[in-house]
This record gives structure tokens, sequence and C-alpha cells, in this order.
């Protein structure tokens, strides 16, 4: 056995096995110069992990295929090593959930061919495809560059999107401390990750209407959704006088002199002061 090495098939590749590579990587569980695409069971039956290649599910062989009859789940590959990593206590539940519906279970879905496929909008599976070389009859050693080339790429999503979740984690005790006063606004002194935490802390059943937090060298008044399934949405907008009205035309209808921006969907509003934004909060609410 090659501890610390990955098998998996050559020839063209897929977002399944780029990724359930790419997350073993990420994790430190193997190393790149120990990664092999072949389709020999000599080679591939020394390799610690095992991935979309082989014709066995079995985790505690690190065996990773869902080819085979057998197998009729949901999981490709990149799903099976998700759940791995989970099982195994290398990841913990949550931020599992946070891979899993953020990510992995559409490049299940894309790979299993259950995933819709829209005009005009490109999945992260395509995204991952398109680094394939362009001649179909490219060789070995192209297409190995390609695959890893797509690791490489995949591996430092995975990465930002880890440290975006941790991120997000550390803010939630700010975001708590501003809804304890069950008032209809959030404010906060600092640009943070509030929607998220907001919900996870019950927000669904919170009174706010609107957060006001700073926006570069601005402050920002937004609309909070209903729930995070419709964060599209606003339980209240602002007033539809300020609809898609800009600098002067905003000072001039909203009476307040530091007014900047005003979105036409009503659901965010830029002022140029705390106070600005403190202002427009009120008028806002009076208007509901």
């Amino acid at each position: 056995m090659e501890l610390r090495s990955l098998g998996t098939h050559d020839g063209s590749f897929h977002a399944d096995e780029v990724t359930a590579c790419s997350l073993l990587l990420l994790f430190d569980l193997i190393d790149q110069d120990k990664v092999h695409r072949t389709r020999d069971p000599k080679i591939l039956n020394k390799c610690d992990f095992v991935c979309d290649v082989g014709g066995i599910y079995d985790a505690t062989k690190r065996r990773f295929d869902h080819h085979q009859v057998d197998y009729q789940g949901a999981m490709s590959s990149a799903g099976m090593i998700l759940l791995y990593l989970k099982d195994q206590k290398f990841i913990e539940p949550h931020l599992y959930d946070y891979f899993h519906k953020g990510l992995i279970m559409g490049v299940d879905a894309h790979d299993n061919g259950v995933a819709k496929l829209e005009p005009g909008i490109a999945s992260f599976s395509q995204v991952v495809s398109n680094f394939l070389p362009i001649e179909y009859d490219s060789s070995t050693e192209e297409m190995d560059k390609a695959f890893f080339r797509a690791v490489d790429f995949v591996t430092g999503h995975l990465d930002r999107l880890k440290k975006r979740y941790l991120y997000t984690i550390d803010c939630r005790t700010s975001v708590k401390k501003a809804m304890v006063p069950g008032s209809n606004a959030l404010i906060f002194e600092e640009s943070l990750p509030w929607i998220e935490n907001f919900f996870d802390l019950g927000g669904e059943l919170h009174p706010a209407q609107f957060v006001i937090m700073p926006a570069g060298s601005h402050w920002k008044l937004r609309g909070i959704p209903p729930s995070l399934a419709e964060r599209m949405k606003v339980r209240q907008p602002l007033p539809e006088a300020w609809a898609g009205l800009h600098e002067e035309n905003l000072k001039k209808i909203s009476g307040i002199k530091g007014a900047v921006f005003c979105h036409k969907g009503r659901f965010i509003s830029i002022w140029e002061t705390k106070e600005d934004a403190l202002k427009a909060l009120h008028i806002a609410l009076e208007k509901k």
C-alpha cells in the first residue's frame, strides 16, 4: 500500500473525481504527487484511496466508486468522499452541510445525470469540464496536465468556501448581540456576514425588518428577508418613491442630504453616514 496516495481513472475527467481528489488534498489526507490516473487494477490495489473507478463502494476500505449496479444511491465519488470526511470526523457536521448544500449535491446530481441544465447558467461541473483539452484526441500527458489544473482550481475554491464558513461562524457572536434588543433593525458597526447567522439563531421569529452596517466608505440600509430560503425577498421594501434614484434625486425625495442610491428593487439603499442611514430607517418604518 502506498500511503497518502489516490487512484482514479485516466482519460476524460469530470467534476466528481476532481472534487473528490481536491477534498482529500484540502484535508491533507493525500499528496498530489501520489495521485495516479489509471484503470490498471495492480496500481489501484496499492492506492490508499480509490475514487470513481474500481466498481467498489466501501468506505472502510477507502474505495469510492458509484458506477456499479449494486450501488443505487444519489452520490458520486465527490459525495462519497465528503460523507467519509464527516464520518471519520475530519470535518464537523455543520461544515459538511455547508459543503454538501453549497456545492457537492450539485456535483453529484450533474454526474448522475439528474441535474437540470438551464440555458445561460453554467454549473460548477460545467466549469470544471471546461478544463478538458479542446481536442478529443489529446495525449495522455495533456489530459493529465489538464486534470491537475482542474484539481488546483477546485482545491482553491473549496479552501475559500471553508475559510468563508469559518469566518461566518466567527461573526456569530456579533450577530447574536445585535439581535438581543429585539428591535425592528439590526445595527452593526462593521461589515460582516449576518444573514446565515441571523436565521440560524432563530431570525424567522425575530421582529427586525432592516439591517444597517458599513458599506465601504458609506453605510447601507437593507431589508431583511422573511427566511433564508426566500433571501431574494424582503419583509418590508423601502419606500416606493425611492426606487432607482441616485444622488440629488434621492436627496430631494427622501429629504436626507447624505443620500447616495436606492436599488429599483427597493431591498437596499446606500447613505453617506450612519446617521443618514438611521434617518432613512425611520422614514422606511413610517411608510409601513
